[in-house]
């Protein structure tokens, strides 16, 4: 048999070799089966937590019913759980395509609030960067927004509150990082974030001690008394409120402001606009 003939048949018998190897792999595509059949092994497999696979068969009713009263839902069954299987950017994706094709779905309000717990159970550690946790704090005041009188809002005013006090405590990170730096101003800028942006948090208290140690390192005794006292009338029985009073009486500074003195700092004008 000529060369030639050879090499053509071997190629060809290749060929074919890969066209058997793709049927035989179509093979491996899930049956056609009914709506009720999908929706109930997709549900058995949620129970069972195999919520990979539960993902694949909810999305299997899409593709081999699209146009039933079951697709809709098993759209949104199937972000749910790729959310229950942390895998959050396909969760997002989804629901990102729902909430396009059905803005007037019943479940509209749930799709945002899924899609917002997607950034928010992303939300890293305070030394790490706060991308997922500004953009979780942006999904749910858009559910406050948009769906006000939801039990999906009441919760998003709850989880807003602890985004706050986390991004409150990214400030103070980095504000100490900048005080150990002797990088003092730098310091300052994140510990008066603090006050102004984040005024409900348990980080408060500490915010005002390190603005005193700050103050006092650069000799800006005016606003470090000013500041002690706001920290001593409303938080009293702090441990910070001590520290505070201890570093200004060992630097010479009263603990009380200067009722002759006509200083007027930020401190007490925030703490008026706020209380």
């Amino acid at each position: 048999m000529p060369r030639l003939l050879l090499s053509h048949l071997l190629l060809l018998f290749v060929l074919l070799g890969t066209v058997c190897a793709c049927a035989s792999g179509k093979a491996t595509l899930p049956e056609e089966k009914t709506v009720t059949e999908l929706y109930t092994e997709a549900t058995a497999l949620m129970s069972q937590k195999d919520y990979k696979e539960a993902a694949h068969r909810f999305q299997e009713v899409e593709r081999q019913h699209p146009y039933s009263l079951w697709a809709t839902r098993a759209q949104l069954m199937a972000a749910y759980a790729q959310y229950q299987d942390m895998d959050y950017d396909a969760a997002i994706s989804a629901l990102d395509q729902y909430i396009q094709l059905h803005p007037s779905s019943d479940n509209i309000a749930y799709a945002y609030y899924l899609r917002g717990l997607c950034s928010y159970e992303r939300i890293a550690d305070v030394r790490r960067d706060q991308g997922h946790t500004h953009h979780a704090l942006n999904e749910l005041q858009t559910i406050i927004r948009r769906f006000p009188e939801t039990s999906y809002a009441k919760d998003a005013v709850l989880k807003i509150a602890l985004i706050n006090d986390h991004l409150a405590g990214a400030e103070m990170e980095i504000g100490r990082n900048y005080l150990a730096q002797k990088l003092y101003t730098a310091a300052i800028g994140r510990f008066r974030t603090v006050i102004e942006k984040y005024q409900t948090t348990s980080h408060v208290p500490e915010a005002l001690h390190r603005l005193v140690e700050g103050y006092i390192i650069l000799g800006i005794k005016d606003e470090a008394q000013a500041t002690a006292v706001v920290l001593g009338h409303n938080f009293p029985g702090s441990p910070w409120y001590q520290d505070s009073y201890n570093l200004l009486i060992k630097n010479n500074i009263e603990p009380k402001p200067n009722n002759k003195s006509e200083h007027k700092s930020w401190v007490n004008g925030v703490w008026r606009d706020l209380f």
